[in-house]
């Protein structure tokens, strides 16, 4: 059973989330997959040509522009639903123990989440324990246990979707909340591979191109403005030339994009925000984006906005006893060589009061938080 908060009270299951969108339109794909990133090709982990991987189940491939169908496959045919889930809402009936969707949509506007500019890298592929099991592309944060202290420590890779999904979980609170396997993007079901050897050598090929994608490191994924709906925008002004695509690059991203006789709409906006535009969606199901929200917490991430981002980081959802624990000691965390503590605590009492230290850390952060929006500039 999903390690939903309150099973008891969520009673029917649903496929809605908030998360990020890795679907890329491919001549090797569905003909109505659509470009979401352009920063990582996931054909290059996948066996189209079936030399290492004998069967699936009716999906196929779910990423790399999907299942183009006969005659090219003989798998369903869909377009491209490559995500990375960051909060499972399931529904949006809260008698079914979902949340309703005019709740969601409010406080993602407020402001009261803060969205940072999404750059991210694949850290693995990997099979899950499933059988036949289920193949992933892992986005780990990267090292598990930040160096809270040093303030000069370079950020973790991947550090914003733990940092949404602890804000999310926060904010959030309803019986069928959960997060699949904190943080994939599952590629492909029931594989079975021709052999052992033929196994090994799949995964070799998938750690050649993951090492490629990490040696360029973290990447946007989102370019464009797009608006709450989730289409790219029709905003101008000191917006970057996006809208100067041509009718060949707008079949390439299999969504329409503002053309020289679309009307305009004029907005000046900062540096920052010309430039971010890597936010999350929220789904309705993996085929279907109903909503885009742009980040509101930007680069760069000087001295406070570090502090609020480590503070944060500073806990970790373990979704084995549904409660919240100091990082490094939740069910995210894969390596527990080291005994993590709560920053700036003291080894003799890091077992004293830690739920209200935990409390403390949070009402510090929502206090930094309101800070920052009070003291940043309005925004037409």
């Amino acid at each position: 059973m999903p390690p939903v908060l309150d099973p008891s009270n969520s009673k029917v299951d649903g496929l809605a989330f908030l998360g990020l969108s890795l679907s890329r339109k491919s001549d090797k794909g569905h003909p109505d997959s659509e470009t979401h990133q352009t920063a990582f090709d996931l054909n290059d982990v996948l066996d189209r040509d079936y030399e290492h991987i004998f069967s699936t189940n009716d999906d196929g491939w779910l990423v790399g522009g999907g299942e183009p169908g006969p005659p090219d496959s003989y798998k369903l045919a869909a377009k491209d639903s490559a995500h990375v889930e960051i909060i499972r809402i399931g529904t949006y009936r809260k008698e079914w123990g979902g949340v309703p969707l005019e709740e969601i949509l409010e406080v993602m506007q407020s402001g009261e989440i803060l969205i940072p500019q999404i750059e991210v890298v694949p850290t693995a592929v990997v099979a899950n324990p499933d059988t036949p099991p289920e193949l992933e592309i892992r986005f780990d944060m990267d090292p598990e246990h930040p160096d809270f202290d040093n303030e000069d420590a370079p950020l973790p890779v991947n550090w914003q979707l733990r940092f949404l999904h602890n804000q999310l979980f926060r904010k959030f609170d309803f019986p069928s909340r959960f997060c699949p396997g904190a943080f994939h993007s599952t590629i492909l079901r029931k594989a079975e591979f021709r052999s052992k050897e033929a196994r090994k050598n799949y995964f070799a090929k998938c750690d050649a191109a993951v090492s490629t994608w990490r040696e360029k490191g973290v990447q946007p994924l989102n370019t464009f403005p797009r608006d709450l709906d989730g289409k790219i925008s029709k905003l101008r002004g000191n917006l970057p030339e996006v809208e100067q695509l041509t009718s060949a690059e707008n079949q390439d991203f299999g969504e329409e994009k503002p053309d020289d006789e679309t009307p305009a709409i004029e907005k000046t906006v900062s540096a920052q925000e010309a430039e971010c535009h890597s936010g999350i969606f929220l789904f309705t199901d993996r085929q279907n984006i109903s909503h885009f929200f742009k980040p509101n917490f930007l680069p760069p991430y000087g001295p406070e906005k570090r502090k609020i981002i480590m503070d944060v980081l500073s806990q970790e959802w373990d979704e084995k006893q549904l409660q919240w624990k100091p990082c490094g000691m939740g069910s995210m965390t894969k390596n527990r060589t080291i005994t993590p503590q709560v920053p700036g605590d003291s080894p003799d009492s890091k077992d004293k009061g830690l739920v209200d230290k935990m409390d403390e850390f949070v009402e510090g952060i929502e206090t930094k938080i309101t800070t920052m929006m009070c003291a940043s500039p309005s925004r037409p």
